[in-house]
């Protein structure tokens, strides 16, 4: 009998900050873990922007395309359009526990907050929620309205972990990646999955192994 792949829903929305999501993307394909990939149309163009990527529009041709750059399985990554309501992700019977909305908009935040359900995105996220899952948004908006920061602590209060993209600086970054790896580890020790991307603090700039070990830098899975 064979060993259950771990699976995860991840989400492109159209905020600042693509360089997140393309590494959470990366890293967690790299630890064998199975991701049903969301992106919004404002996110193609995000990340054509920012990280001079152009994703396909049709979602089989996004998965062929994703799979070839990722190199990974072809059951491993699957894209899905906004109103595939057949796919795993909308069904409390079928989709993962684990969700993550990197970059997350503040127009996605608020379609989260009132249920609205309007397209694949929210309502997988409406889905982890009333399934008690894990639901965690990176939302990149600066400033916050009072409007922002309500829909925001809603959310919170149901359960939903609020990450801002906003990286920190005590392990001395040289490089954009660096400040990109910080978040992306922050977010990985949320779902439960080992990293070793940025030192923690009180270890004198190491980064100490996992018990269950850390194949992120290397590509293998665990």
């Amino acid at each position: 009998m064979g060993v259950t792949m771990r699976e995860i829903t991840l989400a492109f929305t159209g905020a600042s900050g693509a360089p997140y999501g393309w590494r959470l993307l990366e890293l967690l394909l790299q630890q064998g873990i199975r991701v049903h990939l969301l992106i919004s149309s404002a996110a193609r163009v995000v990340f054509a922007t920012e990280h001079n990527i152009k994703l396909a529009g049709a979602p089989d041709k996004c998965t062929a395309q994703l799979q070839a750059l990722f190199n990974c399985a072809a059951d491993q990554l699957t894209v899905y359009g906004k109103d595939d309501w057949f796919s795993p992700v909308a069904s409390g019977s079928a989709a993962p526990k684990q969700m993550v909305i990197c970059p997350c908009s503040t127009g996605t935040v608020a379609a989260i907050a009132c249920g609205a359900s309007d397209n694949l995105i929210e309502r997988a996220a409406d889905v982890v929620i009333k399934e008690g899952g894990k639901l965690i948004l990176v939302p990149r908006e600066s400033p916050l309205s009072a409007i922002h920061l309500e829909n925001l602590l809603k959310l919170a209060r149901l359960g939903v972990t609020i990450m801002p993209a906003a990286p920190g600086f005590y392990h001395q970054p040289q490089q954009i990646s660096d400040l990109v790896d910080f978040m992306v580890a922050r977010i990985l020790d949320q779902l439960g999955v080992a990293q070793q991307l940025t030192a923690r603090w009180g270890y004198g700039g190491e980064r100490p192994t996992s018990d269950t070990g850390n194949k992120a830098e290397t590509g293998e899975g665990e």
